[in-house]
């Protein structure tokens, strides 16, 4: 579940407010779709995430995350699956214009702290990447955008892939 922090952005030499946003998404496993995560392809991954957009759950995770924090509702309500303009879309795009959003309600994102739960592919060969995509689709310092990966232990629907 990414945690996610921002600032309102203060006018003149007023105090600046800290929000947190807390995200989560998940998608079904199957096969013919390739598996994205924070704008990065796996190509060795034997299943990809089914959805309506690329089905990136990382950055919808962190679009959910931003939307809470800023008070302006849920992924769903801004890209809806019943909307064929949403139809393949690449996930940081649609950040970008959730980015937008917070931008028109003066606020910046500071931080990200995010938690894939996978049991396979490993996530740490592609993690750097992940950063740096997710970083550069945020416009933050990569030192500010943090990827953790775990695993369900053989135990739930995480368990089972």
């Amino acid at each position: 579940m990414p945690r996610t922090r921002m600032s309102d952005v203060p006018a003149n030499d007023a105090p600046s407010v800290t929000r947190s946003g807390l995200g989560w998404d998940s998608h079904r496993l199957v096969a013919g779709r390739p598996l994205i995560l924070g704008g990065v392809s796996f190509p060795d991954a034997e299943l990809g995430l089914e959805g309506h957009s690329d089905a990136d759950v990382l950055t919808h995770a962190i679009i959910d995350a931003l939307l809470g924090a800023a008070g302006l509702g849920d992924i769903g309500g801004h890209f809806p699956d019943d909307d064929d303009a949403h139809k393949d879309a690449d996930s940081l795009k649609l950040l970008g214009q959730v980015l937008g959003a917070l931008s028109a309600e003066r606020l910046r994102v500071v931080h990200i702290d995010a938690t894939v739960l996978m049991e396979r592919p490993k996530l740490a060969p592609r993690r750097d990447a992940i950063r740096d995509r997710l970083a550069q689709a945020l416009a933050l310092d990569r030192r500010c955008v943090n990827v953790k990966a775990s695993t369900g232990e053989g135990m739930g629907f995480v368990g089972r892939r």
